[in-house]
C-alpha cells in the first residue's frame, strides 16, 4: 500500500484513546486492559481501520484489536473513526504482523486476514500471512481453538491459503469463490474488498479452524 506521508502521524497516533503505543507490555494482560473478560479477536492488516471498528461496532460484547504494519496508514484511519462514536472495545496497534508472538498469549478467539498482500513471487512465499512460519506465531495467540477468518481478491494467494492452512492442521468449515454473490447481510467489507467488487472482482472468503492441541 503506498501512501503519501502523515507530517502528523506520530501526534495523531498517540493522542488517540484507540492507540497502543506499547502493546508488548500487554500481553497476556489484554483483558486487564479492556476492563473485562469478554471475547478478543484480532484484525491483522486493519488499513484505515473500516473493518475492524464497524464489527467492533456491531458486536460490544466483544473486544476488538486493529494491527496495521504502516503508520501513515493507521493515523489516517484513526483520523476517520475519531469522527464516529467512540468505542470502548477497540484498540490500535502499529505493529510488524511477524513478530505477533510478542504481544499475545493465549487470549486471542478469533484471527481476521483481510486483502492481505499477496506477494505473488514464490520467493516471497515466506511473507504471505498464510505461510507456515505465520501459522505457527498465530498458534501462541489463541486461546483455545485456532479459527481464521480470510478474504481476498486474489485466486492465487486463496489457492495457496487452503494449502497451507490444511497442511497445518486447519479444517475448511466455510468457503466462498464469490462472497458477494451471497448476498450476505452480516458481511462487513474493508477498504480494499468494497473497492474491488464495485469493479466486478470476486471476492474469495474462507473460514477455518484447527482445534486445540490439533486434536479432533
Amino acid at each position: 500500500m503506498r501512501v503519501r506521508n502523515l507530517k502528523n502521524k506520530k501526534d495523531i497516533l498517540e493522542n488517540s484513546n484507540y492507540f497502543i503505543k506499547n502493546p508488548e507490555k500487554y500481553k497476556g494482560k489484554w483483558n486487564k486492559l479492556f476492563g473485562n473478560k469478554n471475547q478478543i479477536n484480532v484484525e491483522i492488516g486493519s488499513g484505515k481501520c473500516k473493518f475492524i471498528y464497524e464489527i467492533a461496532s456491531k458486536n460490544p460484547d466483544k473486544n476488538y484489536i486493529g494491527i496495521e504494519r504502516i503508520d501513515t496508514v493507521l493515523a489516517l484511519g484513526i483520523k476517520e473513526i475519531s469522527k464516529l462514536p467512540k468505542l470502548n472495545n477497540l484498540r490500535l496497534i502499529n505493529y510488524d504482523a511477524y513478530n505477533v508472538d510478542s504481544i499475545f498469549d493465549k487470549e486471542i478467539n478469533t484471527l481476521y486476514l483481510n486483502f492481505s498482500d499477496p506477494w505473488p513471487k514464490k520467493r516471497h512465499a515466506k511473507r504471505r500471512l498464510t505461510n507456515f512460519r505465520f501459522l505457527q506465531k498465530y498458534d501462541i495467540m489463541f486461546s483455545s481453538d485456532r479459527k481464521i477468518i480470510f478474504k481476498t481478491d486474489n485466486k492465487d494467494l486463496f489457492e495457496y491459503s487452503i494449502i497451507s492452512l490444511s497442511d497445518y492442521g486447519y479444517k475448511i468449515k466455510d468457503i466462498s469463490l464469490d462472497l458477494h454473490s451471497r448476498d450476505d447481510k452480516n458481511n462487513i467489507t474493508t477498504e480494499y474488498e468494497k473497492k474491488f467488487s464495485s469493479k466486478g472482482f470476486k471476492i474469495y472468503m474462507l473460514n477455518a479452524v484447527k482445534k486445540y492441541k490439533n486434536i479432533d
